[in-house]
């Protein structure tokens, strides 16, 4: 084992182990708005903070997704987790899917909220200045989480999460790990996997829609779900958390029956 272990925080006793991996803007706090009502008999939920944030914010990189993949294989070693699930927002989602393609035989399910594909997501023009000058302009991580959102939601609520974002994620890595999420294609990795995989995506999300799910996750896994959120953009767990619960604790729960073959719901 190496000297680096994740920051986490334990909760529940449930024998299904699930991590809960954040996306780019925020530490495990992005989970705050679900943790109160998450299922704490049947899970064992394990929140942990990436390299660059939160309490692993001085953490040397490189930042990608196959690190933070080999990371969390480390925790759940040292948990004891021998075979376990995971949950994913947007960058996480692609981290999930890492762990899946580098350990299929120790994941029982993974669950993406707004993940970014395996093939990456390519940025070109003013987009990819937007989200690159965003490690340090504030301006710009509120306009990326407002277009995101449908632009439906309150002043208050984009400058809070924008604070988060700041005080939770350091600059170098918060940029670094742009070229990784965004950059890296590694759908060949994941391509015919049999974990079984839901998607979660927001009506309101443009850029990691429900179509973009059917067009990537949905041909990559064959045991893959999508399940599309009324009311949600890319950030279900703030904006529709009960909803966001529901959906990705049924999946869970369904580990011991049968799966459908390229199920979705709407």
């Amino acid at each position: 084992m190496t000297s680096f272990v994740l920051p986490h925080e334990v909760h529940g006793d449930g024998a299904h182990k699930v991590f809960a991996v954040h996306g780019w803007f925020a530490d495990r706090s992005a989970y705050a708005a679900v943790l109160p009502d998450l299922d704490r008999t049947s899970f064992t939920y394990a929140l942990v903070d990436l390299r660059g944030y939160g309490d692993a914010r001085d953490a040397a990189g490189p930042y990608t997704t196959a690190e933070a993949a080999g990371d969390l294989l480390e925790l759940a070693g040292r948990l004891g987790w021998e075979r376990f699930s995971l949950v994913g927002h947007s960058m996480g989602g692609a981290v999930a899917q890492r762990v899946a393609a580098l350990a299929p035989h120790r994941v029982r399910r993974i669950a993406g909220v707004s993940p970014v594909p395996a093939s990456g997501l390519p940025l070109a023009g003013e987009q990819a200045a937007l989200f690159t000058d965003a490690a340090d302009r504030p301006e710009n991580r509120r306009a990326i989480i407002d277009v995101t959102t449908g632009g439906r939601r309150p002043a208050a609520w984009l400058d809070r999460m924008v604070a988060r974002s700041l005080e939770r994620s350091d600059a170098k890595a918060f940029r670094a790990w742009l070229d990784s999420w965004a950059g890296e294609d590694f759908h060949a990795d994941v391509e015919g996997c049999t974990v079984p995989a839901l998607a979660v995506a927001g009506e309101l999300d443009p850029a990691l829609s429900p179509a973009v799910m059917r067009q990537t996750w949905m041909s990559w896994f064959p045991r893959a779900e999508l399940v599309t959120v009324a009311g949600a953009g890319h950030y279900a767990m703030d904006e529709t958390p009960l909803e966001l619960i529901s959906a990705v604790e049924d999946f869970l729960r369904a580990d011991t029956e049968t799966p459908a073959h390229g199920g979705e719901l709407a």
